[in-house]
C-alpha cells in the first residue's frame, strides 16, 4: 500500500498566525477567545494549555469584566467589535486578512447599490460575522435557497472563504438564471488556501481508492474535502486524531490519499501519515506470510 501526501494540506497562514498571536497574549495573562479560535480540538487543547480560556462573542457576560478578549480568525461583524469595546474590554483581534477581504468586498457591494448575498453556511461563525453588518443579507447555501432569495434588480454576492469555488460559481450561475432580469455582480472571495487544498485533493483522486482527511469536524473547509472525494465514488474518512484510524477502512486499497483542512496542525498530520505507514507494514508482513 503506497501513501500519498496532498502536494496542499493542513495549517494555512491565516490559523498559523492566529494561534500565535493567541498564544503570545495568553502567555502575558488572562485571555478570553470569543468562541473557537479554529475549528480544530487540538488546536484548541494547545491554546488551553497556554492558559486562554473560552467565551461567546454574543454575550459580554462570558468574559470575566474588563478582560482582554480575541475575536478568532473567523472574524466578527464590526457592529460586534464596537460594542465588547464600548462595555469595556480589550479587544485583539486574530480575523484572518483573507476573511477580512470578504467583508470588505461585501461592504463595497452594498455601497455600490447592490442587494448583498453570501454564499456559504448560514450557521457558520464567518457568515455570521460577514452579515452581522448587514441584518438584510441574504445567505444561500444551495440552488433551493434561491427561491426566498427577496427580489432586486442588482445583487452583489460573495462566498464564505472556504466555499469550494466550483460550487460557488455553479450557485452564482443559477442565480442569473433564476432572476435573468438582474443584474449579478460577483466577487470571487474564496481564500487560496481553500483552493490550492482542493486543487491537490484533484490530484490524489486521480490515483487513490481511498481518502483520508485530517480536521476538526467543525470545519467547513475540512467538511468540504470530504464531500469532493465522496462525489467522486472514493472511500473517505475524516479523523481528528491519529487514533481515529480504522485499519478496515483501508482493505484492498493499493493507494491511500492523505489531505488535512486548513486548521489542521502540522504535526497532526505527521502523526497520521506514520500511523497509516505502520498499517502499510503490517499488511506486508501479513501477505508474506506462507
Amino acid at each position: 500500500m503506497r501513501i500519498l501526501l496532498a502536494e496542499h494540506y493542513g495549517l494555512c497562514f491565516g490559523v498559523r498566525d492566529a494561534l500565535r498571536q493567541a498564544e503570545t497574549l495568553a502567555a502575558d495573562g488572562p485571555l478570553t477567545v470569543l468562541g473557537e479560535l479554529v475549528h480544530n480540538p487540538l488546536a484548541l487543547e494547545r491554546l488551553r494549555a497556554h492558559g486562554a480560556q473560552q467565551g461567546d462573542l454574543a454575550q459580554f457576560g462570558s468574559a470575566p469584566p474588563a478582560a482582554r478578549v480575541l475575536v478568532t480568525a473567523h472574524g466578527a461583524s464590526d457592529e460586534r467589535r464596537r460594542a465588547w469595546k464600548s462595555a469595556g474590554f480589550q479587544v485583539h483581534d486574530t480575523t484572518c486578512p483573507l476573511v477580512r477581504r470578504a467583508h470588505s468586498a461585501l461592504a463595497a457591494l452594498v455601497a455600490a447599490g447592490y442587494f448583498p448575498v453570501v454564499i456559504g453556511r448560514a450557521d457558520h461563525v464567518e457568515v455570521r460575522g460577514l452579515t452581522g453588518d448587514f441584518p438584510g443579507a441574504a445567505v444561500i447555501e444551495n440552488e433551493d435557497d434561491l427561491a426566498a432569495l427577496p427580489l432586486a434588480t442588482r445583487y452583489g454576492v460573495i462566498a464564505q472563504t472556504t466555499q469550494p469555488l466550483a460550487k460557488v460559481r455553479a450557485l452564482v450561475d443559477a442565480l442569473r438564471a433564476a432572476r435573468p432580469d438582474a443584474e449579478v455582480c460577483f466577487r470571487d472571495t474564496v481564500c487560496q488556501p481553500t483552493k490550492d487544498r482542493q486543487e491537490a485533493l484533484g490530484k490524489l483522486l486521480a490515483e487513490a481508492e481511498v481518502i483520508i482527511v485530517v480536521g476538526g469536524r467543525g470545519s467547513n473547509n475540512t467538511r468540504q474535502l470530504v464531500l469532493a472525494a465522496e462525489r467522486a465514488g472514493r472511500r473517505a474518512h475524516q479523523i481528528e486524531r491519529p487514533d481515529e484510524l480504522d485499519p478496515t477502512w483501508l482493505d484492498g486499497a493499493e493507494i491511500v490519499g492523505l489531505t488535512a483542512g486548513t486548521s489542521t496542525l502540522p504535526e497532526t498530520v505527521r502523526a497520521v501519515h506514520a500511523r497509516l505507514e505502520e498499517f502499510a507494514k503490517v499488511g506486508m508482513a501479513l501477505r508474506a506470510v506462507p
